[in-house]
């Protein structure tokens, strides 16, 4: 069967249900663009909140350390498993902070000469809490470590917030998705209704139940395609004129991965795959269902 032929039948499938053939490119429409949308929130998501993690640091303080000991220590702390950067803080340097921290009311603290050295620590964005703890751990027993201090909490409420929110998108985009697959199912058993005195004047002539099912396929990836190429420029306009309108701080949102041709490369994918799934689902099943008689 030539491609040509194919198509046409896909497209004539769509004008015999017009009105089911709308509802499922609308539903396709709008579960391809709250994908992009969701893709794209979530991605800067993502990223804002792996800056912030790798923003908090480890402070290792120091005894009575000196020379080769601090240098050592030093080397010990970076060849930890996922140590992205270390800083050796001097008295001198802890003393220089807390003046400028505290001004000159902390003048008179920092003569005493009470503030110690210490190495700051961060970790790289992948890294786990446990591993922090792991680090947290095996420094504090250390007699040349006075204190380590860490900021466990907030990378809790992190790791909470993007395991929260990682499931609720998912959650939704499963449910939006099994929706639109349906109604892509929905539409093709109307054509294939519609058609079931051809298709079965095809079997009595001998033609494969494959055979028959390709338009069908065809049509439903049609439908995908033309939804999810509207859903881009939906997307498009959304991000670079409305939001920006009304909310110029989330208009600043990048593209994932810094090329908007990802996220339209998933989107198209997406709308196809959705059209595809529910089209083949709906024509294996009822194209076998025609009967001869």
């Amino acid at each position: 069967m030539s491609l040509g032929y194919t198509i046409k039948e896909g497209i004539s499938g769509i004008k015999r249900t017009k009105l089911a053939a709308l509802t499922s490119i609308f539903a396709l429409f709008i579960s391809v663009v709250l994908a992009g949308i969701l893709l794209r929130a979530g991605f800067n998501f993502y990223t804002m909140t792996q800056e912030l993690k790798s923003n908090v640091e480890i402070e290792v303080f120091l005894n009575e350390a000196k020379g080769d000991q601090i240098r050592d220590i030093g080397d010990e702390i970076a060849a930890f498993e996922g140590v992205d950067n270390i800083s050796y803080i001097s008295k001198d340097s802890a003393m220089a902070i807390f003046m400028r921290d505290f001004g000159s009311q902390g003048s008179a603290l920092a003569e005493l000469d009470f503030l110690p050295a210490s190495y700051r620590v961060s970790f790289s964005p992948d890294a786990s809490i446990q591993k922090m703890r792991d680090f947290v751990d095996t420094w504090k027993g250390r007699k040349v470590v006075d204190e380590v201090t860490f900021d466990e909490e907030l990378l809790m409420v992190l790791e909470s917030r993007i395991q929260t929110l990682s499931l609720i998108g998912l959650g939704l985009a499963g449910i939006i998705m099994l929706a639109t697959m349906l109604l892509v199912y929905n539409t093709i058993r109307l054509t294939i209704y519609a058609k079931r005195e051809i298709i079965r004047a095809m079997k009595l002539v001998g033609a494969t139940d494959g055979f028959i099912r390709r338009p069908f396929i065809i049509e439903g990836i049609m439908q995908g395609l033309v939804a999810s190429t509207i859903a881009v420029g939906a997307v498009y306009l959304l991000f670079h004129y409305l939001i920006p309108t009304y909310l110029p701080q989330v208009g600043v949102l990048g593209w994932p991965f810094g090329r908007w041709y990802y996220t339209v490369g998933v989107m198209i994918a997406l709308g196809i795959f959705l059209g595809l799934i529910g089209s083949r689902w709906a024509a294996k099943r009822f194209i076998k269902s025609v009967e001869l008689s």
